[in-house]
């Protein structure tokens, strides 16, 4: 929870004010009915008219003091909202932050839902506790202690109605406090769930529709909505019991005020205007005690969205800048090397990759190929450092990759990933993604190269044309050259194209490898591919088979010397077109 404290600093000063203002507050509502009981008194003691300016000045100093006690609280509420609410925007800008820095092994430790829910609903629960909190938490003590000193003073022998109610009251919170707390964390648990199968439902609409699975997606969203109902249902009934067992509670001693006090009225022992203040003060008690009930009551929820919250904020990427950084030259060669490298994932005794070692020179087209599964995809990852190595080194013109800062290090590289994504906005937006200030000409030119200048000019507003969220209202193959024409509009010495071709027709595919070949000579492209056509002419070729390199060469001398790299070929191309004879 320590994650959480530092945030709450900058409203210290808000709270102190706030404390004052609940004490004045608190000091309204405990003071008013001394006052009433005098004016009562004076009416039932007073034998002539002239009695009546201690009403006026009781009754004028009442007014006074309820005006000041609702300013007070009008000024309560806005410090309260001003404090959740700001604690809350902090909050959420560092949880923001800190899943920025997550590396891809904690995105695999923390579902995307939970992420989602954790930063929006878990959120609101926060703050809606905090609120109540700062209103209730503070005034409830001061309004509880208050009224039963008040009370005792007013007629010592019937305390004991005081504490009877009271003890009623913890004795009803205690054990509302047990049965309720447990189903806070599953119900959390439930909304992660919920936030999931919505997730898979609008990210699978097209899988789902295709199946004819609307009614099986339907039932497993509607039994876990019903299981989230059946507690949320639990808890707000047992809550509900609060209000009658507290009005029972608040009768009962209502009752035994009157009824012990006219004993003591007909004894000369207590005034009736003083009964009537008693009545007051086992009130507000009563009421102070049910605000400490309600506040029991929402607190363990918030906890368990501040515990939430807080595994958020206390996970350390498990990637993170060195202390000490090498800086790399301004001007880069970008040669890559891979030195004798290991990974596997966190958790698992598996190494998807072992012993790899090539350089990626600049100005050569590096490609990597292999069956499903033998790890191309991560090879790429490696270099950006979406995941560190757990063995060897990575360097690029002779630094370690782990000894750059990783923001310098990412600004050299260009990369597509497999699964092309787009971000809500327009198509220049899109395409100057990694390089804001681009030119519309860099922009257009990008777009030119990966062969995107044809669909783009067709839409009614060009580059200025929206793209809708994830890019649904453009086809695949649009998608990747988009997002090829963003790693293109960066500039970089580096491409890193993670199967990027895989949505495009041969003929684009064509176009676009002599468009790179002829305009970026110079970087160093590092290709993982599914079609051999593709890499035929990449001057280094590197055949991966279950995370182990099996070969590497240029086309022709795989063809003679990789079974593995043969074996894809001739399943992709006929030997006429394999240049065999």
């Amino acid at each position: 929870m320590k994650n959480l404290a530092k945030y709450f600093k900058p409203y210290t000063v808000w709270l102190i004010g706030l404390i004052i203002l609940v004490w004045g507050q608190a000091y309204t509502n405990l003071t008013l009915p001394d006052y009433m009981s005098k004016i009562v008194n004076v009416i039932i003691t007073s034998k002539s008219s002239k009695d009546i300016a201690p009403i006026w000045n009781n009754g004028l100093q009442m007014l006074l003091l309820t005006l000041f006690g609702g300013l007070c609280a009008m000024a309560i509420g806005f410090v309260a909202a001003k404090i959740s609410t700001g604690y809350v925007r902090k909050l959420r800008e560092a949880i923001f932050i800190k899943i920025e820095r997550f590396s891809l092994n904690e995105f695999n430790s923390y579902s995307s839902s939970s992420l989602i829910t954790r930063a929006t609903n878990d959120m609101q629960q926060i703050q809606t506790v905090i609120a109540m909190l700062l209103r209730m938490a503070f005034l409830a003590p001061f309004m509880g202690v208050g009224s039963i000193i008040k009370a005792h003073q007013l007629s010592p022998s019937m305390s004991w109605i005081v504490y009877a109610a009271i003890g009623a009251l913890v004795a009803l919170i205690i054990m509302l406090f047990f049965v309720v707390i447990p189903k806070f964390t599953i119900i959390q648990k439930l909304v992660d769930k919920l936030s999931l199968q919505t997730r898979e439902m609008l990210t699978g609409v097209r899988v789902i529709r295709a199946y004819n699975n609307d009614d099986r997606q339907q039932a497993k969203f509607n039994q876990t909505n019903l299981e989230s109902t059946r507690l949320n249902i639990f808890v707000n009934r047992v809550m509900m019991l609060m209000q009658p067992a507290m009005t029972l509670i608040m009768g009962l001693a209502s009752m035994a005020v009157v009824w012990y006090g006219a004993y003591m009225i007909k004894s000369h022992n207590l005034q009736v205007g003083n009964l009537l203040a008693l009545m007051q003060y086992v009130m507000q008690t009563i009421m102070a005690f049910l605000m400490i009930s309600i506040v029991f009551i929402m607190v363990p929820r918030a906890a368990v969205s501040l515990r939430r919250v807080s595994e958020i904020l206390g996970t350390e990427p498990s990637i993170s800048d060195p202390i000490s950084p090498v800086h790399l030259a301004k001007e880069i060669r970008g040669t890559v090397e891979f030195h004798d490298v290991d990974f596997g994932y966190k958790g698992s005794k598996q190494q998807v990759l072992s012993h790899i070692s090539f350089t990626a020179e600049p100005g050569q087209t590096t490609a990597i190929i292999g069956g499903t599964g033998s790890g191309k995809s991560t090879v790429l990852n490696l270099i950006p450092r979406l995941y560190d190595v757990t063995g060897g080194s990575i360097t690029i013109d002779g630094i370690d990759v782990q000894q750059i800062n990783q923001a310098e290090l990412r600004q050299h590289i260009g990369y597509v990933p497999q699964k092309a994504s787009l971000f809500s906005g327009t198509v220049g937006t899109n395409i100057g993604y990694g390089k804001p200030k681009a030119s519309d000409k860099d922009l257009s030119k990008a777009a030119s190269i990966a062969q995107a200048s044809e669909f783009i000019n067709g839409l009614p507003k060009k580059l200025d044309n929206p793209i809708a969220q994830a890019g649904n209202n453009v086809s695949g193959g649009q998608k990747q050259r988009l997002s090829i024409a963003r790693a293109l509009a960066k500039q970089p010495e580096i491409y890193l194209f993670d199967d990027s071709f895989s949505a495009l027709d041969f003929k684009t595919d064509a176009a676009l490898r002599k468009a790179l070949n002829k305009e970026l000579s110079k970087a160093t492209f590092i290709v993982v591919a599914q079609r051999i056509s593709t890499i035929m002419q990449a001057e280094k070729i590197i055949v991966l088979d279950d995370g182990k390199i099996v070969g590497i060469g240029n086309h022709h001398d795989l063809i003679r010397t990789s079974k593995v790299y043969k074996e894809i070929a001739e399943s992709q191309l006929s030997a006429v077109e394999l240049g065999e004879d």
